[in-house]
């Protein structure tokens, strides 16, 4: 299936007529995001796909690290997950070649910065929302990110 320019100009008339600011349509062959900025145009995303982009089946083994491990994974007994508030690529530090936000051992405060997860090309601060330690990083830099996935742990203090 090939999506055209008139395609997303069709879809974004529908979506003027709705209250919705955002929309991530996937399929097997694309992947596209519109996103609705404060002066009411539409900024759009398109990916094409080389392979299917298929959801691991239930019980299937994933790569150590990936994303889908992360969001899935209980809270140990202890630690806060600090998570993804929107999907997207996780970046552990401000720029290529900086250093990390933080690294396991690091200390933070509720509104540390301890990471970025950019999404449709704005970049959004991820804070550690907790005081504590920084016990576990879950997400490799450049990982993508599905909203709500764990990227680190915080050890609270108590």
């Amino acid at each position: 299936m090939d999506l055209t320019s008139d395609d997303v100009q069709d879809i974004l008339q529908l979506l003027d007529g709705l209250p919705f600011g955002e929309m991530h349509l996937r399929t097997a062959s694309f992947s596209l995001w519109l996103c609705r900025t404060a002066d009411g145009e539409w900024t759009q995303e398109m990916q094409v796909l080389s392979e299917p982009a298929l959801a691991p089946a239930p019980g299937a083994a994933q790569a150590p690290g990936s994303a889908g491990e992360a969001a899935d994974a209980p809270v140990p007994d202890g630690l806060r997950a600090v998570r993804a508030s929107l999907p997207g690529t996780f970046y552990r530090a401000p720029m290529p070649g900086a250093p990390p936000f933080v690294e396991v051992g690091s200390r933070v405060e509720p509104d540390t910065v301890v990471g970025i997860v950019e999404t449709m090309k704005l970049m959004n601060s991820v804070c550690a929302g907790a005081r504590g330690t920084v016990a576990e990083i879950l997400l490799a830099n450049a990982q993508f990110a599905e909203r709500d996935t764990a990227l680190m742990w915080i050890r609270e203090d108590p």
